[in-house]
């Protein structure tokens, strides 16, 4: 293939596209460029496996050290499981990307994106995404795009396309809007309680970007002289459809107006109706079409039994207004919630119930040194301090299957319901714990990661977390029949599997603070897309409303088994004075206090323990032994040391003295052991600081009442 080099330019960003340079036996690549970041993006075709009836798309992101000139650490020194940042660009490229390709596409695919350079100003995730349609459409798979991607960021009162890492942080809106000719396809989101009218107007001007690079990628695919002629889909033979549809149409109807089915319910009567339909064709003689088009094609009969259940379902919804269970497109379904469901013991818990969904969210509050360290060479984060994990067992669902590690959606899935989470969170000044909230799914009918929302809202509550307001979320949903559009509130599994959006809006009564939508068709309009994110503000607020019945707002008093923070802040040059030699100090301090001690660089000292006067206690020692010494100061020490001209004392950890031994008694003294043991506890008062830092101490001219203050502020490790 001819080299060809192509530069698109917008908001005073470049966006270079390199076809035909590199991974030439790939069936598509390219390298796409901003900045001193470079992705590498591949797609790859193989034939289709038998019996398969899904799309297998493989989406992989992977990120090279060398990228950021720098060695893997560890044994290796080399790359190894991906971190979560990986993961999630992975779905981010994935998830606009899948229902672009034809329903009835079942080849092998693969997208590769790798990024090979990479600098402080560009990340690579919405580079990713646009380079992954490039390469497919090079490789010439059926494909309905281009399709391409932009970050939008908010600095002020200003919008702007693709804004750096440090515009990113500095601003109150991180969105990605990806899109085709058609429309919006994806957006994903987190924001600081913006407006819904903020949000809709910056996923409008990331669409107008979109656009631009849809149409250079189009330029790019004519001077190529690539024709993106659509491959014809495979004949269905309408004898199996019409012998299904005859015999389950009215019983599937019924089903679907039987509102008070429950899912499990409507799930088995579908199940039984299906086998009727196979033991009918099972009936049948072994010569009959029938029997040979299911012999060849194992999931037919369940390919067709799912599209006549999707179109029945949707036109109930299109032209009655009902849905499945009964409710009307703008309803929420019955939600409860309680709060404090699990002993104290754990330090805050929630449980949300929606419909048939319910998750239980429990919250762990940790110290500083229990935050989760992001920074690395390629991602410039500091540690997170809050922490959220979302677990999907399989019995959710009903269903038996090996529990294994967590997967891409349940990543996903956590990183939503944290980005909601983040901006009501309490600042590290104001409330230094590390957070962690795990939000257990163990019932699961539509929208579990908005339920993971409501339900951690609640646990961190009922921790004492003072956030600054709740957070609620609803998801949206689609029905679009030809220009019939139909919106609904609140979707459930079934209206999700057979529908064609699923668009989570999380926030506060203030505003939105997070956004996911996903779709199964070609593109949104904007019209659309406002009105979705519009109906959802008064679902958030009824739930909002149903949460605060159960817990208004944060506990004053956390859980007796919570540590107790406190904090002391030292100068930097006298952390070590507090590490001590081989960390033998605060190892002292520790032993001694029973309390649990971090340090950062910038000389803030964390003090935990559950019980707070061990943590004061812990306070006291490292503020007395890195506080300026004053002459006059009166403390409580212990002999540590006698030479013939006095003694030395530490009177705070880590710091001694000398009594020269005429300032041991108010007379005179033969011998410094006269006095004093190794081992003995003095009062001593700081009589002179000398040029060179040399403390000399006194037991001369001590108040017995500052005696008695210094026996009880004593910094002095116990023997």
């Amino acid at each position: 293939m001819v080299e060809i080099d192509k530069s698109i330019s917008f908001d005073g960003r470049d966006i270079r596209l390199k076809v035909g340079l590199l991974a030439q036996q790939a069936d598509g690549s390219v390298l796409i460029q901003s900045g001193d970041t470079s992705v590498l993006v591949t797609a790859t075709r193989s034939k289709a496996r038998e019996n398969i009836d899904f799309l297998p798309l493989l989406v992989d992101y992977e990120e090279r050290m060398y990228a950021a000139g720098r060695i893997p650490g560890g044994f290796l020194r080399r790359e190894g499981r991906p971190p979560e940042k990986v993961v999630l660009t992975s779905r981010l490229i994935d998830r606009p990307l899948r229902p672009l390709f034809p329903s009835w596409l079942r080849d092998d695919i693969q997208i590769v994106a790798t990024t090979l350079s990479m600098d402080e100003q560009v990340p690579p995730d919405v580079l990713a995404v646009t380079g992954a349609s490039v390469a497919v459409l090079l490789a010439k798979i059926p494909f309905n795009g281009p399709m391409a991607a932009v970050r939008v960021g908010l600095v002020g009162d200003d919008f702007i396309i693709n804004p750096t890492y440090a515009e990113m942080e500095a601003g109150d809106l991180d969105l990605v809007v990806a899109g085709s000719p058609e429309g919006v396809i994806m957006v994903e989101a987190g924001a600081n309680e913006l407006p819904e009218a903020d949000i809709i107007e910056a996923i409008d001007f990331g669409y107008e970007a979109v656009r631009d690079l849809i149409a250079a990628q189009q330029e790019l695919i004519k001077e190529l002289g690539i024709e993106l002629t659509q491959e014809a889909s495979p004949e269905v033979d309408p004898t199996l459809e019409n012998f299904i549809r005859d015999r389950v149409r009215e019983p599937i109807k019924n089903i679907l107006s039987q509102f008070e089915l429950d899912k499990s319910a409507r799930d088995l009567a579908l199940d039984e109706i299906k086998a009727s339909v196979e033991t009918a064709i099972a009936e049948l003689p072994e010569e009959d079409p029938l029997r040979v088009i299911t012999a060849t094609e194992s999931k037919a009969l369940g390919n067709v039994f799912k599209d006549i259940t999707k179109q029945l379902m949707r036109r109930q919804i299109v032209e009655d207004g009902v849905r499945v269970d009964g409710r009307k497109l703008d309803e929420v379904r019955p939600v409860s919630c309680r709060v404090g469901l699990l002993p104290r013991r754990v330090h805050g818990s929630g449980l949300f119930n929606r419909g048939q969904t319910q998750v239980l969210s429990a919250v762990t509050l940790g110290t500083p040194g229990d935050a989760q360290e992001m920074a690395d060479d390629l991602h410039p984060e500091d540690a997170k301090r809050y922490l959220h994990h979302y677990n999907f067992p399989p019995y959710s669902v009903g269903e038996t299957k090996p529990l294994r590690a967590p997967g891409r959606r349940e990543i996903g899935h956590g990183a939503l319901a944290e980005r909601a989470l983040v901006p009501v969170l309490p600042p590290k000044e104001q409330f230094p714990y590390v957070i962690r909230v795990v939000s257990e799914v163990l019932s699961s009918n539509g929208s579990t990661s908005m339920g993971s929302v409501c339900g951690s809202t609640l646990a961190l509550m009922d921790a004492g977390v003072p956030i600054t307001k709740p957070v609620s979320g609803a998801a949206m949903g689609l029905i679009k029949e030809g220009d019939e559009v139909r919106i609904l509130t609140d979707i459930q599994g079934i209206e999700d599997f057979l529908g064609d959006m699923d668009f989570k809006v999380a926030g506060t009564d203030s505003g939105v603070t997070a956004l996911q939508m996903d779709m199964k068709i070609n593109g949104l309009s904007m019209d659309t897309i406002a009105k979705a994110i519009n109906q959802a503000r008064p679902a958030r607020l009824h739930i909002l409303e149903k949460m605060l019945a159960a817990l208004e707002k944060p506990r004053t008093e956390m859980s007796p088994f919570a540590p107790r923070l406190l904090t002391v802040k030292i100068d930097p040059d006298l952390i070590g004075i507090v590490i001590g030699p081989g960390g033998k100090t605060i190892k002292g301090i520790t032993e001694e206090t029973g309390a649990k001690i971090d340090i950062e660089d910038d000389g803030t000292v964390t003090i935990s323990a559950i019980d707070v006067d061990k943590a004061e206690r812990a306070r006291s020692i490292i503020f007395n032994m890195t506080r300026k010494l004053n002459e006059g100061d009166v403390y409580a020490g212990r002999v540590t040391r006698i030479i013939p001209i006095g003694a030395f004392v530490e009177f705070l950890p880590g710091k001694e003295g000398m009594i020269h031994i005429s300032q041991l008694a108010d007379y005179r003294v033969g011998k410094v052991e006269d006095e004093v043991a190794v081992g003995d506890e003095v009062i001593v008062k700081v009589r002179e600081i000398d040029s060179k830092g040399r403390i000399n101490l006194t037991r001369l001219g001590i108040h017995p009442d500052e005696a008695a203050a210094a026996r009880a502020n004593s910094g002095v490790n116990k023997k």
